[in-house]
C-alpha cells in the first residue's frame, strides 16, 4: 500500500508492505526511502503500539483522533500532538484553505495520571503551548496545544486517573 501523508505541513511518501514470511503484525514501512521494520498492534479504538525493530529499537504508543475534516487526524505521541492529512492532494489543499479555528480536543494518548494542568477554562493559548502533563508507565508526557485558540473546557484535575481517548482539554 502506498500513500502520501502530510504531517504539520511536511508531505512524506509512505509505503507499507507485509513480508510473506513474517508474523501478521510485522510490517516493512518505507518513509521517503528510509525503510523500517515495525511491529504494530491495535490497543483499542484509535490506539496503536508501534515498535521499531531495526536499528535502535524504539517503542511508541499512538492515539489517532479524527478531527472531523476529511482525511485529517490528530496523532498524539509522547512528544505532542501532530496534525496529519492522509492521501488526497485535494484534502491537503482544502485543510490549508479552511479556517482552522474550529473545535479540537486533546485526548489522553494512553492511560495514566494527571500530574499537572497548565491551562484553565477561557485561557488563550498559542500553538504547541504546554497544556497537561500525564504520567504513564513511569514517564511524564507533556501534551501541547495543536493550534492557537481559546480553551473551552478542562474537565480534568491534578491527581486524576484518565483512560486512553478521554478528553483532557477542549478548544473553541
Amino acid at each position: 500500500m502506498r500513500f502520501s501523508i502530510e504531517v504539520n505541513g511536511r508531505v512524506r511518501t509512505v509505503m507499507v508492505k507485509r513480508p510473506t514470511a513474517s508474523l501478521r503484525h510485522h510490517l516493512l514501512v518505507d518513509v521517503d526511502g528510509q525503510q523500517h521494520k515495525v511491529d504494530v498492534r491495535r490497543l483499542g479504538t484509535g490506539r496503536l503500539s508501534i515498535i521499531r525493530l531495526n536499528g535502535m529499537p524504539t517503542s511508541h504508543e499512538v492515539a489517532v483522533v479524527a478531527t472531523g475534516r476529511r482525511a485529517q487526524f490528530d496523532v498524539q505521541l509522547r512528544e505532542g500532538v501532530f496534525q496529519a492529512v492522509v492521501d488526497s492532494r485535494r484534502a491537503v489543499r482544502q485543510v490549508r484553505e479552511e479556517d482552522v479555528s474550529g473545535r479540537r480536543d486533546v485526548v489522553a494518548p494512553m492511560s495514566g495520571r494527571i500530574v499537572r494542568v497548565m491551562v484553565a477554562d477561557g485561557d488563550e493559548v498559542v500553538e504547541q503551548q504546554d497544556l497537561v502533563v500525564v504520567e504513564a508507565m513511569k514517564m511524564e508526557n507533556v501534551l501541547k496545544a495543536p493550534k492557537a485558540g481559546r480553551i473551552k473546557k478542562v474537565p480534568i484535575r491534578e491527581g486524576m486517573t484518565v483512560e486512553v481517548g478521554q478528553t483532557l482539554v477542549s478548544f473553541e
